[in-house]
């Protein structure tokens, strides 16, 4: 185990069947409550996108790919645009459907947001089945861009969705 496992440990809280029945979710609230351990992720998958390469702007996914985009943005030296959830964006948006582990949802992204060719990096909290990835990479490939890869904190790998979204370059810092 490293250090940024353990810290990942330390500052999660595990809720049993939340939102739903079956649903282990992993609570990040106490990392983010935590200047050190929020500061030491941001800085762990900012050095994990490094290695992805360059890139243009860092596109994060509601709700705490809001939270983590903004700073790893920061620390590229890009910009940070949002991934929202349906009908919260007000201006022409591209859209689509995914599959979560307990139900079903919209992401949506304004169409001028990315520009075509630029190198965009996804950013959430999470990756479960990778129907939010997978929603957010299509979102930003009907923009022109390019994914350049995706780094989240944590990785419940028991749910495949590191699979389903090969070929994407995805980066986590906690597998459980």
């Amino acid at each position: 185990m490293t250090d940024i496992d353990d810290l990942i440990d330390s500052l999660t809280r595990v809720v049993p069947d939340w939102p739903a029945p079956g649903v282990l979710f992993r609570d990040i609230t106490p990392l983010l409550g935590d200047i050190a351990g929020f500061t030491a992720v941001v800085d762990a998958l900012a050095s994990a996108a490094t290695d992805l390469g360059g890139v243009d702007v860092v596109a994060g996914v509601e709700a705490r790919g809001f939270v983590f985009g903004p700073p790893v943005a920061m620390r590229l030296g890009v910009g940070f645009v949002p991934i929202r959830k349906e009908g919260k964006l007000p201006a022409d948006v591209h859209s689509a459907e995914y599959a979560l582990e307990y139900g079903t949802a919209t992401l949506e992204l304004h169409v001028d947001a990315i520009r075509p060719g630029q190198r965009v990096l996804l950013v959430d909290d999470v990756l479960a089945t990778g129907g939010t990835l997978s929603a957010a990479d299509q979102l930003v490939r009907r923009c022109g861009a390019v994914v350049a890869g995706a780094v989240l904190p944590i990785e419940i790998s028991a749910l495949g969705g590191r699979d389903r979204l090969a070929p994407l370059q995805v980066s986590t810092l906690r597998s459980y």
